[in-house]
């Protein structure tokens, strides 16, 4: 029974530091195919590139607007017996340009431009959940089959014990109280092996829902913790910093700001020029003439029915708003920063107490074993005492999953837990150079004339 339990404790250890020889899967390898497989961030990428044509929308209200037209009739009349026909083709360029705006458009492109970064750090912000996500179905699947494992070598105990039991009973040794108690225990650890796999099985599923691939010989080590600094006041300093939802809601102030601008300059004066020239043909003869005309518009707004001020009003209030949700952003990214923190603290004194209670529970279970044999125990006591002996492996199991999701919650919590952040070997996501690309107003004319 004694090389039993030592094989036992071997076989979970192993279990707990296993990383498997064929087709291992770290957690950079997972955190690797996540980052390329993710919808999540594929989706935030387009969104950004669709805000970034934002900017592009908002430049146009002060370039000129330019048209070429082409337009023909067909006419016919029956008059005192005589039919006649004609045929008239005419031919246009037009221009028309926004020349002052009361600087609307300037505050508009302000705000397209803010929109635009906002969305650039929403990427982040979405690389950070689904990365943080990824780690926590990694542990999952990890931390369950460590306790299938555990739970598996607890129905091969209770089994034994069983067995023995009946044994002695079957000498005259034992009592059916015994045989009972064993039996009892066995079923429950059957049926603890079971909810674990059943909890199992659903983690591999969340794991391939969010990595794209099933889980393989899986590892908790990493090298990742250098990342995080060596006092919580140090944690907090970054992630005011460089956090993306931080920089979001900073992103988003600006926007505000632009946008009541743009909703105070609309309460002004604007002016424009407008010409055209063209030309007619009739008949298929020559040209009938060629026309011209240039001008220029200038209107002051003095009444709009409420609609003006009410939209300063509501531009005014945005701005106030986005203020106070970067203050709440602030106050929960700090919040974040110091619960993970404290997750890692707790962590590490659940570890040290889950270790020492399993050394402790070992040797506990060998000398109730010895007991028993003695007859100064009972049966009772030596299944009361692996059921101790099992509470403290599981513990442990938890225990070292807490220290990684709470390791990896404060790289998040401090705007870190980043593919550049990590060095994973994949290509950034990222709409920089897009928006770059897409501000570049006259490329649609340069195409049209190619």
């Amino acid at each position: 029974m004694k090389k039993f339990v030592t094989a036992g404790a071997v076989a979970i250890l192993l279990t707990l530091g296993a990383s498997g020889a064929a087709r291992a899967q770290s957690i950079t390898d997972a955190l690797t195919a996540a980052y390329n497989h993710a919808p999540d961030l594929q989706s935030a990428l387009l969104a950004a590139k669709a805000s970034a044509e934002d900017i592009v929308r908002a430049k146009s209200g002060k370039l000129p607007t330019i048209g070429a037209s082409v337009a023909g009739s067909n006419s016919w009349s029956l008059v005192g017996g005589q039919f006649t026909t004609g045929n008239q083709i005419t031919t246009g360029v037009s221009y028309n340009q926004t020349i002052f705006d009361n600087f609307q458009t300037e505050a508009e492109i302000e705000a397209a431009r803010a929109a635009a970064e906002l969305s650039e750090y929403q990427i982040r912000n979405s690389e950070q959940t689904v990365l943080l996500a990824v780690v926590q179905a990694y542990m999952d699947v990890l931390s369950g089959r460590q306790l299938v494992a555990l739970r598996q070598d607890n129905i091969n105990f209770f089994q034994a014990q069983s067995q023995s039991s009946q044994d002695r009973l079957d000498v005259g040794e034992g009592t059916r109280i015994d045989v009972a108690q064993a039996q009892a225990r066995l079923a429950q650890g059957q049926a603890a092996y079971r909810a674990a796999q059943s909890s199992l099985e659903v983690s591999q599923a969340t794991f391939q829902r969010l990595v794209g691939v099933r889980p393989q010989q899986l590892n908790s080590s990493h090298n990742f913790a250098r990342l995080i600094p060596s006092s919580l006041d140090a944690a907090l300093a970054e992630a005011e910093v460089g956090h993306p939802a931080i920089m979001m809601s900073k992103a988003a102030i600006r926007a505000a700001q632009a946008g009541s601008d743009a909703a105070e300059a609309a309460f002004g004066p604007t002016a424009s020029i407008n010409g055209q020239v063209g030309s007619r043909w009739t008949n298929g003869g020559p040209t009938d003439g060629f026309s011209g005309s240039l001008g220029f518009q200038v209107t002051v707004p003095i009444y709009a029915g409420g609609a003006i001020g009410a939209g300063v009003r509501k531009a005014n209030l945005n701005q106030i708003k986005s203020e106070v949700d970067a203050m709440s952003t602030y106050d929960q990214v700090r919040e974040a920063v110091i619960s993970a923190w404290a997750g890692i603290q707790a962590a590490d004194a659940q570890i040290q107490a889950a270790q020492a209670a399993s050394q402790a529970g070992n040797t506990v279970l060998e000398g109730t074993i010895q007991e028993r044999d003695l007859g100064t125990s009972t049966t009772l006591d030596v299944l009361n005492s692996q059921a101790e002996l099992t509470t403290a492996k599981e513990s442990l199991i938890n225990a070292q999953t807490q220290k990684v999701i709470a390791t990896f919650s404060l790289l998040s919590a401090m705007g870190r837990l980043t593919a550049q952040d990590l060095g994973l070997p994949v290509e950034v996501k990222s709409a920089v150079n897009y928006t770059q690309s897409v501000e570049d107003v006259w490329q649609e004319l340069r195409t049209v004339a190619e």
